[in-house]
């Protein structure tokens, strides 16, 4: 997940440890693709993934990823359940209304692996109809929290941001509200899940899935929630994600960037 959810990120691994009687370690020194090779191999067990490489690694013959829980966002806008959203953002003083201003615009993504930056434009354009290219130019930022400063320099002109990012961003960040702008959703989409190597023993993968799911009735557990805006986390299945799979499908035929002729 983005940096900004580190800090509840490390309150959940410690609050895991207490409650299973095991030493726990939250990885956090080494960038994220690097934490993403070590859950292949087994060497981290437990890992809270973007929804799209979590399909990507489920549909994998043997798969090595099993689901966990899903969180459920604090807001009126997620109607208690696992889901959140791409907003698309600019910035305050921009001349964007709405999305279809934007055709030709320079566009931020933050990587090609993240469904709420990526793949939620991509699905959306297809659904336009738009599959010869959209923006004049799309650049790719490595993380939501990037894409978000390069639109306040002005660097470029939008991008989707992960709606639990952007609201992360701006509870730390309360001034920036008026430097920005959201003219438009993508979603709702399936929520981020958390995810166990499968060689985690099953007895203790049911223990960790019962600890999370009464997270939000135990004082201390609530307490991290709320720090994480998180009202609780609930059971998933892999058919959850099947809109994620859907939208896989349809963005393969939309590209983000015009094609410059020779």
């Amino acid at each position: 997940m983005a940096p900004n959810a580190e800090q509840v990120c490390q309150a959940i691994t410690r609050y895991m440890g207490d409650r299973l009687h095991l030493n726990t370690e939250f990885v956090a020194d080494i960038p994220w693709q690097q934490r993403e090779c070590l859950f292949d191999a087994g060497e981290i067990q437990v890992c809270w993934i973007c929804g799209l490489p979590y399909v990507w690694k489920a549909d994998r013959w043997p798969a090595t990823v099993e689901l966990l829980v899903a969180p459920v966002p604090q807001g009126d806008r997620y109607q208690g359940q696992p889901i959140y959203f791409s907003d698309v953002v600019v910035r305050q003083d921009s001349p964007f209304q709405s999305f279809a201003d934007l055709r030709g615009s320079t566009w931020a993504y933050n990587e090609p692996r993240s469904h709420s930056g990526y793949l939620s434009t991509r699905a959306y354009l297809a659904r336009l109809g738009e599959t010869t290219g959209y923006f004049g130019r799309a650049v790719e930022s490595g993380a939501h929290q990037r894409s978000l400063q390069m639109i306040l320099d002005g660097m470029i002109d939008a991008s989707a941001i992960d709606s639990t990012v952007l609201e992360t961003e701006l509870r730390l960040n309360p001034s920036l509200a008026a430097q920005i702008r959201v003219i438009d959703t993508f979603g709702p989409s399936p929520a981020p899940p958390w995810v166990v190597h499968r060689t985690l023993p099953p007895a203790l993968k049911a223990q960790l899935r019962s600890h999370f799911l009464e997270m939000h009735i135990d004082p201390t557990g609530r307490k991290i929630l709320q720090q994480g805006a998180i009202a609780r986390f609930v059971a998933v299945t892999n058919s959850d994600y099947n809109p994620i799979r859907e939208m896989a499908q349809q963005a393969r035929f939309a590209p983000l960037q015009q094609q410059i002729s020779a």
